[in-house]
């Protein structure tokens, strides 16, 4: 597949993707989408930041012009369940952007904020509804949603709507939906879990995965410090401090971690905000849109509320805190790398997360080079338990000093955030907008 006139879109379609600068699908839209314009139900494997809204979004959309009808009160012609509110929020503006050359009605609904405008949005009925479990069911046990005639229902992010407990709030869902319609479910991994289901949901579904499960992206060079954990601040102030850190993200394990550390990287002339459940919505669109407008350099998020960053040039991911999880660790690195450009990766490690760092290595099946080369090193943190050999060579490779990339063990005159020796820092640029990623 070359191109998007080739996918046979309808014209506003098309027109709307030249706007956007959209010339060639990403291999999950090529793949999803002749499958999707056919009427198939779909699992979908991917990382997050492959296009995978778009892959979705582009054949409801075609379906919806080609299927016309008018909507009636409270009624809902497609579904899409979405694990936060600001993953909600992201797919709603991309329909929005596909469908500007369309009459489409469309609304969002999440907790976190009043309902009055969530339902007065889905009072006459709208073609497409983007929308929270939690809230969305209680929407219905209002009176004020009606899915009885839904015709196509979507998973995004499955996988993590696992992770956070919706299971049932899913089960419930899906016994308010008529039997006959079209089901799309995506998802970053394919654990057991999710395997059951895709089973009870899909019926004779086409799969399309683009990725290995739980792979890296190949763009994203990666290393580990081994820091004690009351350096982890300073450390991470010098890492995001380099000029060559553009955009950066990085995770916390905890809320009350995240407003510390965005606190002392402001007091110390960082702009850093902090993102997290705990967060008003109002207050984490703010935060979105300063970072993407480039006020804000630097997000200090949770998972959770970091499961909704969707923006192309994130330039690098700090992991203050590793996760417990291993999947945790891609979806975290997968905030980079975006958009056909570079990224960088770099997790501070103290002596208490060692076991879990060896869980992330073994689910990417490789080492993490490490640098020693900076002053919050520690010798107790890296010693603290046995640790595999790094792997040599390749991208992300190299010898025991975080070297590697494309030169393979060559030394590293800084931290990994700095300068451009060892395996070149990039600024993450390059290139116009490609392809559809949203």
């Amino acid at each position: 597949m070359t191109s998007f006139a080739e996918l046979k879109l309808a014209e506003p379609l098309q027109k709307a993707l030249a706007e956007e600068g959209y010339t060639t699908p990403t291999p999950i839209q090529a793949g999803s989408i002749p499958y999707l314009l056919e009427g198939r139900d779909l699992l979908g494997l991917a990382q997050t930041g492959t296009g995978k809204t778009a892959a979705f979004a582009l054949p409801i959309l075609d379906y919806l012009l080609r299927h016309r009808r008018p909507a009636t009160p409270k009624s809902v012609r497609v579904l899409v369940l979405a694990p936060t509110r600001e993953l909600a929020s992201q797919i709603d503006e991309s329909f929005a952007a596909y469908a500007r050359h369309m009459k489409l009605t469309h609304a969002v609904v999440f907790g976190g904020v009043g309902q009055g405008r969530q339902v007065e949005a889905t009072r006459r009925g709208v073609d497409v509804l983007v929308a929270a479990p939690g809230r969305l069911l209680d929407l219905v046990g209002q009176g004020h949603i009606d899915l009885s005639a839904l015709e196509v229902l979507v998973l995004d992010e499955a996988d993590r709507m696992l992770d956070m407990g919706f299971v049932r709030d899913i089960r419930r869902i899906m016994a308010l939906l008529p039997a006959r319609r079209q089901t799309v479910l995506f998802s970053a991994t394919m654990p057991q879990s999710i395997s059951d289901l895709a089973h009870s949901l899909l019926k004779d579904p086409a799969t399309v995965q683009v990725t290995p499960e739980s792979s890296t992206v190949d763009r994203i060079r990666q290393a580990v410090m081994f820091v004690e954990t009351d350096k982890k601040k300073d450390a991470t102030l010098m890492l995001v401090e380099s000029s060559n850190v553009v955009r950066a993200v990085v995770f916390t394990l905890m809320k009350h971690e995240a407003n510390k550390v965005a606190e002392f990287l402001n007091k110390n002339g960082i702009t850093s905000e902090a993102l997290h459940g705990n967060k008003s919505q109002g207050a984490r669109e703010r935060a979105m849109a300063g970072f993407r407008n480039g006020t804000i350099k630097v997000l200090v998020a949770t998972d959770i509320a970091a499961r909704g960053i969707d923006v192309d040039d994130v330039s690098h991911v700090f992991n203050y805190d590793l996760p417990n999880v291993p999947e945790s660790y891609v979806h975290r690195i997968g905030r980079t790398a975006r958009a056909g450009r570079d990224g960088w990766a770099v997790s501070l490690c103290d002596a208490e997360q060692r076991a879990w760092l060896r869980d992330i290595e073994k689910k990417i099946d490789k080492a993490i080079p490490v640098v020693t080369d900076h002053p919050y090193h520690s010798d107790a943190a890296q010693n603290s338990t046995m640790r595999p050999p790094v792997l040599g060579g390749g991208r992300g490779g190299g010898g025991q000093r975080g070297g590697g990339g494309n030169g393979g063990g060559r030394r590293r005159s800084g931290p990994p955030a700095g300068g451009r020796s060892g395996d070149g820092a990039r600024r993450g640029g390059g290139g116009g907008r490609p392809t559809g990623r949203r």
